[in-house]
Parts: C-alpha cells; structure tokens; sequence
C-alpha cells in the first residue's frame, strides 16, 4: 500500500440502485449514506452502535460489493447454505486506492462453521494436500473442524491474514474468550502496521482499545466518529465493574 493510502477511503450508498429492502431505508445512518459518505481515515476502523443500528450490515453490503462471498471467506468461497445477505450491496459505492490488496476475506462469527466446512472440502480436493490450520490452544495444526469454534475462528484469521491485505470482520470477539480477543488485538495491530486494512463490526471493549484506531458510532441515527471512553461497551463494562454489586442488587432485587 503506497504511504498513508487505504484500499478503501469512503463508502457511499446510491439508493436508486437498491432493489427490494424497503426496510434498510428506515435505518436512519443507512439512509444518511445516501447523502453523506463514510470516510475511513485508519488501517482499522470499528463500527459501534446498539444492535439493529446498521453496523453488520453494513459490513455485509461492503463485503459482497467488494465480490467476497455473503457467509464469508475469501474471494474462491463460492458456497452458499442460506441466501439472507440484504439488497445493500447494489448500492454500496466504495472509493478505493489505487493498488489492490494482496488478500481479502470477509469473517462474521455467526457463519464461520460454515466458512470452516468449505476450508476444510477444498483442503481434502484431489491434488491438494489437506491443509491443517495453527491451533492457538496446541501451537499444532489441525483441520478447522477439530478444533474448539474460538481456536478454529483465531486460528483461520492467524493463518489467513497477510500484510497489504483488506478485512472485513464482523464481530468478531464472539467466538473468543477475553484472552483470545487479546491475542486477536495484537494480530489486528500486526496486520495495519504492515499495510492491511479491517473494516470491523464489534461490541468488544478489548478490541475497541486498539491504538489508533477510527472508531465509528452508529448509535442516535447519525455516524460519529467517537473515542473509545465515549463507546457505550467501555461506558458500561466500567461502571459494572466498578459498580458490580450495586448494580447486580438494582437490576435484580427491584424485580416485582
């Protein structure tokens, strides 16, 4: 990547070309983008907000645009178990740099068995050798499958990731304890030091701390570039800590 240029520096949505999906419209930062575009200014931007705020998809739309599959992987990921991906991305406008990456995937928790099911097809195709992944819990490598979902899902980004790449990763600290989401963070810092680019959906107070990163808020209807101590997963993961048993005694013995 040529010096301070990301793959992508804006995302647009040109409604006109939006077919179907009368309900993306009346998600109102969705429906801003038709006005206002999201510039990106980091090698990693967080998109945060309360869910049913637009972030994943979002994530999605930019992710099929880009000609990634829908349930994830990487551009030689032609499988499809569901068609449920929104009329989005025919509208989704992205400015993009003036190289391409080396490598793109697109990642969200909620379809990896499914992304890990193709990884582990191809890998067992004639003429292939049978690719094994690095098990973070072993420091071995074993096909996806025969890992927990938490290693399987660290160990394919671990293994996947390379420098000069764009990732799209929709929150990915569901599958991972607090300790993985750590090794995930340094994985992530690694990867924008060395010319990548990740768009990422999360809720992780963890991964929100990652130095230098654009955080973006979807919350209140308009996109608003916050810092990670105005994140409401910060906001409230501190005051829980900081106000367990208080809060524990409000929320629970107050019930009628």
């Amino acid at each position: 990547m040529l010096e301070g240029e990301l793959f992508i520096s804006s995302v647009q949505v040109l409604w006109e070309h939006v077919h179907g999906d009368a309900y993306l419209r009346q998600i109102p930062v969705l429906a801003s983008l038709g006005a206002t575009p999201l510039q990106f200014d980091s090698n990693v931007t967080f998109l945060v907000g309360e869910n049913g705020s637009g972030k994943s998809t979002l994530i999605e739309a930019m992710a099929v645009a880009y000609g990634l599959n829908p349930e994830g992987g990487t551009r030689n990921y032609a499988f499809s178990t569901r068609d449920s991906h929104s009329a989005l991305y025919e509208g989704v406008f992205m400015r993009r740099g003036r190289l391409q990456p080396w490598t793109t995937f697109f990642l969200r928790a909620e379809s990896f068995y499914n992304v890990a099911t193709e990884a582990e097809a191809c890998s067992l195709l004639p003429g292939t050798s049978g690719v094994r992944y690095h098990n973070p819990a072993t420091g071995r490598r074993a096909y996806l499958h025969e890992m927990s979902h938490g290693e399987a899902f660290l160990g394919f980004i671990q293994d996947s990731s390379k420098e000069n790449g764009l990732y799209f990763l929709d929150e990915p600290e569901a599958a991972l304890s607090p300790s993985r989401q750590l090794t995930l963070l340094y994985e992530m810092d690694q990867l924008a030091r060395h010319g990548s680019q990740l768009i990422v959906a999360t809720h992780s107070p963890i991964l929100l701390g990652l130095p230098g990163a654009q955080i973006v808020s979807f919350d209140g209807g308009e996109l608003r570039r916050v810092a990670y101590e105005e994140t409401e997963s910060y906001q409230i993961t501190e005051l829980f800590i900081n106000n367990r048993e208080r809060i524990l005694h409000e929320l629970l013995d107050s019930r009628v």
